[in-house]
C-alpha cells in the first residue's frame, strides 16, 4: 500500500520498511494422497523458507510447530526461530506454546505481543498489547460456551504447579497492562483539560497586561496633553509680558518646558506592540481599517505592502508612509479613545471658530506626528478665518522643518509660507498665509 501511494492505518512519524520477500505459513495443507500430515505439510513449507529467507525477508508463521508432540513441536518452534534471528529476518509468529511464552520474555530480539479478548462477551477487542503474553482462556472460554464444570474441575487438578503459576502470571500482567492503559487514557484526558485549563489562564493574564499597558500608555499621553496646553498658556503669556519683564529670562522658561516635553517617555509599551491585534504583510489590504499606533488613531489602507515592509495610510486628511509594525487591528477601545497627542485641539475648551490660537508648537514630534497636528490646527485657522498662523518647530537637524514645507506646498490651505525667527534669532518658526 505504501509503495502504490496509498494511505496506510498507521500513526504519524511511523516507518515503512520494504522488504525483498514476504513468506507466510499459514492454514492446513495436509495431504491424504501425497501422504502428508499437518505437520509435515507445514514443515515443508519452513523448509522452503529457512533456504531462501535473507535479512529483509518478512516471515508470517501461525502457530509454528504444531500438529505434533506439544514438547517436541515447542523446542522445534524455538530452535527455528532461533535461526530466524541469527539471519536478522523479521518473524511473526503465533503459537499457544507456554514454552514459547516464557521464551520470548526471557530472550533478547524476541517480543511477546497479544490481543484483548473479552470474556464476557467472548470477542476480541482489537486491541494489540505489546510486551504482554497471551492467555489462552482454554477454561474459561468452555465454561462460557457451557461444559460441564465438573470436567473443567478435572482439567484443572491434571496442570502442574508449574503451569498453574505460569497462567497465573499471565492473568496478573495482562489485567495490570489493561488496567494501566485505562489509567493512562484517564491521565491523558486529565492533562488535556490541564492544557486547555493553562492556556485559558495565560490569555487572561495576556489580556490583564493588555489592559494595565493600555491605562499606562494613555496616562503618559494625558500627561503630555495638559503640558502642551500649559506651553500655549505659556506662550501667550509671554507675548503679553515682554513689554515689562526680562526678554530672556522668559525665553529660557520657555525653552525649559519644550526640554520637558521633548524628554518625557512616550514609547509605546513592548506588551502593546506584541498585542494579539498585530498585523502581518499578507493580512493588510487597500481600503481596510487599522489603527496606527504612533498616533493611536485609525486609518485607512491605501497600498500594499512595499518590499520595506510600509504601506501608505491615510489619516483624516493626512496620508502617510507608515510601518506594518506600527499597525493593528482596531479595537473599541482605541476607536473611542480621546487620548490622542493630537486630540487637545478637540478637546480645548476654547472655541476654535473665536479663539484659536494662532501659533502652534510642534517641537518635540516626529514629522508623523507633526503633521497631523498641522493639518488640524490649519483646518481649524481657516474655520476661524485667520489670515496668517505661525508653527514653531525649531532649528535641530532640519529634518522636521523639511517635512513641514514639503506638507505645506501641497496643502489646500496654504497661500505661502516663509521662515521666521525663534528664540535668539534662530530660524526656528515658519509664517504661513492662509488662503
Amino acid at each position: 500500500m505504501a509503495c502504490s501511494g496509498l494511505n496506510i492505518p498507521c500513526d504519524e512519524n511511523s516507518s515503512i520498511y520494504v522488504f525483498d520477500t514476504i513468506f507466510a505459513d499459514i492454514g492446513d495443507d495436509q495431504s491424504i494422497a501425497n501422504s502428508l500430515s499437518t505437520f509435515s505439510s507445514h514443515m515443508l513449507h519452513i523448509i522452503q523458507i529457512i533456504k531462501h529467507a535473507t535479512e529483509n525477508s518478512l516471515i508470517l508463521v501461525d502457530e509454528l510447530g504444531s500438529g505434533t508432540d506439544p514438547l517436541e513441536g515447542s523446542h522445534l518452534a524455538i530452535s527455528i526461530l532461533d535461526h530466524f534471528k541469527t539471519i536478522k529476518s523479521l518473524v511473526i509468529a503465533t503459537t499457544h506454546y507456554q514454552e514459547l511464552k516464557q521464551y520470548a520474555l526471557v530472550t533478547d530480539g524476541f517480543e511477546n505481543a497479544s490481543v484483548e479478548f473479552d470474556i464476557a462477551t467472548l470477542t476480541p477487542t482489537y486491541r494489540l498489547l505489546i510486551g504482554v503474553p497471551g492467555k489462552s482462556n482454554a477454561f474459561e472460554i468452555s465454561k462460557k460456551l457451557g461444559l460441564d464444570e465438573n470436567i473443567i474441575a478435572k482439567a484443572q487438578k491434571h496442570m502442574t504447579s508449574h503451569q498453574i503459576n505460569f497462567e497465573n502470571l499471565l492473568k496478573t500482567i495482562y489485567d495490570d497492562k489493561i488496567l494501566i492503559e485505562k489509567q493512562k487514557t484517564e491521565i491523558g484526558k486529565e492533562l488535556e483539560r490541564i492544557t486547555i485549563l493553562r492556556k485559558s489562564l495565560e490569555n487572561e493574564n495576556e489580556i490583564i497586561k493588555q489592559q494595565e499597558t493600555t491605562l499606562i500608555y494613555n496616562a503618559k499621553i494625558e500627561a503630555r496633553n495638559i503640558l502642551l496646553d500649559a506651553k500655549e498658556e505659556a506662550n501667550q503669556i509671554i507675548k503679553q509680558m515682554k513689554s515689562s519683564m526680562n526678554h530672556k529670562e522668559l525665553e529660557n522658561a520657555r525653552n525649559t518646558l519644550n526640554t520637558k516635553i521633548k524628554t518625557m517617555d512616550l514609547t509605546v509599551p513592548t506588551t502593546l506592540n506584541v498585542s494579539k491585534n498585530t498585523l502581518t504583510p499578507k493580512q493588510i489590504k487597500p481600503d481596510m481599517e487599522v489603527l496606527v499606533t504612533t498616533l493611536n488613531q485609525n486609518g485607512i489602507v491605501l497600498s500594499y505592502p512595499s518590499k520595506s515592509n510600509e504601506v501608505q495610510v491615510q489619516v483624516g486628511n493626512l496620508k502617510m508612509n507608515v510601518a506594518i509594525k506600527n499597525l493593528k487591528i482596531p479595537n473599541n477601545i482605541n476607536k473611542n479613545n480621546n487620548s490622542s497627542m493630537v486630540n487637545y485641539i478637540k478637546n480645548s475648551s476654547i472655541s476654535k471658530t473665536k479663539m484659536i490660537k494662532s501659533e502652534i508648537n510642534v517641537i518635540g514630534l516626529n514629522v508623523e506626528e507633526a503633521l497631523f497636528v498641522i493639518d488640524k490646527f490649519l483646518d481649524d485657522a481657516c474655520l476661524a478665518k485667520l489670515q496668517t498662523v505661525r508653527i514653531v518647530h525649531g532649528k535641530g537637524t532640519g529634518k522636521l522643518r523639511n517635512g513641514i514645507h514639503r506638507f505645506l506646498k501641497n496643502h489646500p490651505h496654504v497661500q505661502s509660507f516663509r521662515l521666521g525667527t525663534y528664540g535668539e534669532g534662530e530660524m526656528g518658526v515658519t509664517v504661513i498665509e492662509l488662503k
